[in-house]
């Protein structure tokens, strides 16, 4: 792995305890230049692991938190008539950043959710009739409340799909647990925190994740898993190809990761739960994290030729 790499998981973790796993994927997301998307109940570091993100690649930061009242300018900008210049003048929103937080992104109105669908898919936001470009590298993470909590309106699926993994953190382990009432603050350790990576190091890095080879036998397995969550009778319906291309963006950023320039099967099983599981749905009634298990059941029952 390399060395920066490397310091960036170390640093990640004197933060965040004893999730290094969690880490892993979260960072593999950004090497694959994908969104990401952090559920799970208030309190366990959601918005903590974003902001450290930032802290640690060098990146522009800004966060924004969804409300009910939120509307699309708050995220996109608006446009404020200068009578000293007779026209109107663009203020740009918090959306042109390198690093978008969007806090709680389940409490916003579905309206004001749609306000990152462009800016997520094509990294640029149409206001007004003009385009406008954001910064490079951009990512969202976005981070939400378990669906059953008050005052949430679930993401449609278009929505969920711009996500390139979703995770969650859990409850810390004892020992991390005790280690966090014990030390310092969270958030002081985080304001001292300085940059593992550039941005131009993270591009740099992203361009290599281009480059790792993906063997025709490693081919065959990814088929074979979205073949099979289309034909099996427990998937409501089955993975796309786009669901399909993130699956080896994020085995290939996870390989590199591990310093290995060739995906092996144990890389795709090790991303495909957080790749697919927002993106599965069980044909039956079950219970709302239903898209973790199905990912498991999919794992499981689909052989490495």
């Amino acid at each position: 792995m390399d060395n920066a790499l490397e310091r960036l998981i170390e640093q990640a973790g004197t933060i965040i305890l004893g999730k290094q796993p969690v880490i892993r994927l979260a960072i593999t997301c950004l090497l694959a230049r994908g969104h990401l998307l952090i559920e799970d109940v208030p309190g366990v570091g959601k918005t903590t692991l974003a902001h450290l993100l930032a802290r640690l690649l060098g990146l522009d930061y800004k966060r924004i938190q969804f409300t009910s009242d939120l509307l699309p300018a708050d995220i996109i900008g608006v446009s404020v008539y200068q009578r000293e210049e007779g026209r109107f003048h663009f203020h740009p929103g918090p959306i042109f950043t390198q690093l978008l937080l969007a806090d709680e992104i389940n409490r916003a109105t579905p309206k004001a959710q749609s306000a990152l669908l462009e800016a997520m898919e094509e990294k640029q936001v149409t206001a007004e009739g003009e385009t406008r470009k954001l910064p490079e590298p951009f990512f969202v993470i976005a981070t939400q409340n378990p669906a059953h909590q008050i005052g949430t309106f679930p993401l449609p699926e278009s929505q969920l799909d711009r996500f390139l993994m979703r995770i969650s953190l859990g409850y810390p382990d004892a020992r991390s647990e005790r280690a966090l009432l014990a030390g310092r603050d969270p958030r002081e350790l985080l304001d001292e925190m300085e940059p593992c990576i550039t941005p131009v190091q993270l591009q740099a890095l992203q361009k290599q994740v281009d480059q790792v080879h993906v063997a025709d036998a490693l081919l065959d397995y990814c088929q074979m898993l979205l073949s099979f969550s289309r034909s099996n009778p427990r998937f409501n319906h089955g993975l796309s190809p786009r669901a399909g291309l993130a699956l080896l963006r994020n085995a290939k950023a996870w390989a590199l990761l591990d310093g290995r320039f060739q995906v092996l099967p144990e890389d795709v099983q090790a991303v495909l739960p957080a790749t697919v599981s927002h993106r599965l749905h069980s044909s039956e009634d079950t219970a709302v994290d239903e898209g973790e298990n199905l990912a498991h059941f999919l794992l499981s029952a689909v052989p490495i030729p």
